[in-house]
């Protein structure tokens, strides 16, 4: 067999998914591991599905590696970037996708739920991030898995959740501006209704949401993932700070 140098966009990458053993997050660590990078998916719950994920990339040639660490928890967030470099040797790309929605209206959302929805999907991402920053080299990136209701909310019951999301859509902005200097990229990917196990498409909220989007359906993970995929690769390099919205049109 000759040897030819692998051609593969993220080929002789480390990236982290963090929250990666279902949906979304999946999605992006199964694409980036065919494009080439190994990985690393964090989860909080659900051991056997991350261990699938891992056994499905690593079936189709790739490395990868599950760590348990609940988004909440700064220590466990800050050991599983670490573990994920000493296991890889390097870190590249960082997708922040842990994420949780505990929709409700406002006058029945607890105090405890507004709390966990901030301390996942803003305080975690901020956790990784800066845990990640002592070993992204420029050519670096940051990728934030925001959402179309971080932009504009369409439907009732996740003004928290939609809060927490507008929190990370100006958070990428503010990172981008301070670690250009340094090389490094941040954008914010912002999902709309995509068919999860957090958001069925047969769900009791989903028919206010496929009647927002003019194509009329929910997406699929796999093309949340297309997006990600470029933004972590050599293409993307000259776009940082950007919201970039894969909704089927819900915020035009």
């Amino acid at each position: 067999m000759s040897h030819t140098t692998d051609e593969r966009p993220l080929a002789g990458k480390v990236a982290l998914v963090t929250g990666g053993s279902r949906g979304i997050g999946a999605a992006i660590a199964k694409r980036l591991a065919a494009d080439g990078a190994s990985v690393a998916v964090t989860y909080s719950k659900g051991a056997d599905a991350a261990a699938s994920v891992v056994k499905e990339i690593e079936r189709g040639g790739a490395k990868a590696i599950a760590i348990q660490a609940d988004a909440a928890d700064a220590d466990a967030v800050r050991n599983a970037v670490d573990r994920t470099v000493s296991f890889f040797g390097q870190l590249d790309v960082l997708v922040n996708n842990a994420g949780t929605v505990i929709p409700a209206k406002v006058e029945e959302t607890t105090l405890a739920d507004f709390d966990r929805v901030f301390a996942v999907n803003v305080r975690g991402t901020f956790v990784a991030t800066q845990a990640a920053l002592r070993h992204l080299k420029p050519g670096g990136r940051i990728i934030m898995i925001g959402s179309s209701l971080g932009d504009r909310v369409f439907m009732p019951g996740v003004a928290p959740y939609s809060a927490t999301k507008g929190a990370v859509k100006i958070l990428t902005q503010g990172l981008a501006r301070e670690l250009g200097a340094r090389g490094i990229t941040v954008n914010n990917v912002q999902p709309g209704p995509i068919d999860t196990d957090l958001n069925p498409s047969s769900g009791e909220w989903a028919a206010g949401q496929k009647a927002a989007v003019p194509l009329g359906r929910y997406g699929r993970a796999e093309e949340v993932a297309a997006l990600v995929a470029f933004v972590a690769g050599p293409e993307s390099s000259y776009i940082n700070g950007a919201n970039l919205t894969v909704d089927g049109g819900a915020n035009a």
